[in-house]
């Protein structure tokens, strides 16, 4: 066993999952700040309804991704000594920045939000979440700032061995990271507004199901209610869920919008900046200007390293270059052209130094593994464009007020909250992927000098580390988020479930109309929001 191949499963599964609850906490809790603007500027209760319950989950799914955000950086000691030596000189700006908005703004923020309610004044309790919620944003581009130095790095000048910052403005403006911070940002809005749109369609649902509300011979609903347990289902129940649904539909859809547009200026640069990833995103093995549709062959490496039984079954002229140019004439470089290239600039095995270890010496591939790329980016993409349709879908069908009663389509519309997090994941893992074999990439734009700032993923890795340690930190890490993964799903559940009144249990004990914000939730437990 290799504790490189390891060491990089660890960090990949790990990652991965994490990065399942970050785009939904930065596009949900910025939502439920403009609902609880909305509720202050309008004081209309079904705002604080929805401000209540989506903030639940919201705080359900930050506390999970706190907890499993911790171990990024530990892994970074533990696993990856070598790595953490050569880019710590640049590293410490960007993520001290992020510590500081994650661990003191954000925190110190968002427990007085969630022990503000009815403590604070209206208007400094609104500025508690949108403090909170501003210092999530920030803190995901200081993050994007550092991995984007290792797409793309700038700034510094090598001494001694190590890349050392030489100009911190080069480093926090770097373009790879201000086109990288809207693409993930519209992400986490695509993320947000499917999660709206599945739960409140979900609700909306069980109320035809109950028969709470019907439907006219036109097919408009007329709302009923049920307020034989409280006002948990009442006419305004329906308006919360209804309200919800279209802002979800609407966010959706600007949001895949965004990711277009910024995606598509990400992958110029890409096309610039790392040319190997993209010609394997496209299994693009001769130069040329069409977009592959469908590619079959061996895309795994071995025998593709030539690209010679990779054979294009189907593709769209000119769209490549489009892609890479805003042009349809400009051939692209394939991976056969690009590799004798980066075997010229970088050498063809790796240096025989110590740190390799046993892989001191071995011939280097630079062609990431094509079946993650090729796929990955199409499954960004596919995923992406389901959810935007289903966003709009969902915006015709609720066009009357309410749901159609078919349990088959309401659970499509419970399973495409998926759909956006798939895309997300899709295009971390093509982004990562893709860079391989190295962990900093090199910078193909700059000069000899600064050109050189580059390492291989097997120089990173920790030396002191054995492969059974590796393993052993693997199924334990791996087995816990298992458990966290069953117990966040089940809270999700449990709250999504029990809608409003699982926020808001004043709602099942109070007659109609009572004003929820004279009365602390839960007769007076400070902790019945936050838990």
């Amino acid at each position: 066993m290799d504790p490189l191949e390891i060491a990089r499963w660890q960090f990949g599964i790990t990652t991965v999952y994490h990065f399942l609850m970050v785009p939904l906490t930065i596009g949900l809790g910025i939502l439920v700040a403009v609902l609880q603007t909305m509720w202050v500027r309008t004081g209309r209760e079904e705002y604080l309804r929805m401000t209540k319950f989506w903030g639940k989950l919201f705080l359900i799914n930050f506390i999970m991704g706190v907890a499993t955000g911790l171990v990024q950086e530990f892994q970074f000691g533990m696993a990856w000594s070598e790595y953490s030596r050569f880019v710590g000189d640049v590293f410490g700006a960007p993520l001290a920045m992020e510590s500081l908005l994650a661990f003191f703004v954000e925190s110190t923020f968002l427990g007085l939000w969630i022990f503000g309610w009815q403590r604070l004044p209206k208007l400094l309790h609104l500025g508690c979440i949108w403090m909170a919620t501003l210092a999530s944003v920030l803190s995901a581009y200081f993050i994007l700032v550092a991995n984007s130095w290792m797409q793309h790095p700038v700034g510094v000048e090598m001494i001694d061995g190590r890349p050392v910052m030489t100009d911190a403005w080069a480093v926090f403006t770097n373009n790879t990271a201000l086109v990288t911070f809207p693409h993930t940002i519209f992400g986490a809005f695509a993320v947000a507004g499917g999660f709206l749109i599945g739960i409140a369609w979900f609700h909306l649902y069980r109320r035809r199901k109950a028969g709470i509300d019907t439907v006219d011979a036109q097919g408009h609903v007329m709302v009923g209610e049920d307020t034989s347990q409280g006002a948990g289902r009442d006419k305004l129940d329906h308006t919360v869920w209804l309200k919800s649904l279209r802002i979800g539909a609407v966010v959706a859809m600007v949001a895949f919008a965004g990711v277009a547009f910024s995606g598509h200026a990400q992958a110029q640069l890409m096309f610039k900046q790392q040319p190997m990833k993209m010609a394997a995103a496209e299994a693009a093995c001769h130069d040329g200007t069409g977009f592959s549709v469908l590619t079959i062959g061996n895309l795994g490496g071995g025998g593709a390293t030539t690209c010679d039984d990779v054979v294009a079954v189907f593709e769209l002229p000119g769209l490549l270059s489009f892609l890479a140019n805003d042009n349809f004439t400009t051939e692209i470089p394939g991976v056969n052209t690009l590799l004798p290239q980066y075997q010229e600039k970088y050498g063809t095995h790796l240096p025989d130094d110590p740190m390799y270890g046993e892989r001191a010496g071995q011939e280097i591939n630079y062609l990431p593994l094509m079946e993650v790329t090729y796929w990955g980016f199409r499954l960004m993409i596919t995923f992406g464009g389901i959810a935007a349709f289903a966003a709009l879908v969902a915006l015709w069908v609720v066009r009357k007020g309410t749901v159609p009663e078919n349990k088959w389509i309401s659970r499509l519309a419970v399973f495409g909250i998926l759909a956006p997090f798939g895309a997300n994941s899709a295009g971390w893992i093509f982004t990562e992927m893709g860079r391989q074999p190295f962990v900093v990439a090199p910078n193909p734009t700059m000069d000899g000098s600064v050109d050189q700032v580059f390492m291989y993923t097997a120089a990173a890795v920790s030396p002191g580390v054995s492969a059974a340690e590796m393993l052993f930190s693997l199924i334990a890490l791996t087995a816990v988020y298992g458990v966290l993964a069953v117990v966040e799903v089940k809270m999700i559940v449990r709250y999504v479930r029990g809608g409003v009144p699982s926020a808001m249990p004043e709602l099942t004990a109070s007659p109609p109309g009572e004003d929820d914000d004279d009365t602390p939730a839960g007769d007076g437990d400070v902790l019945a929001f936050a838990y």
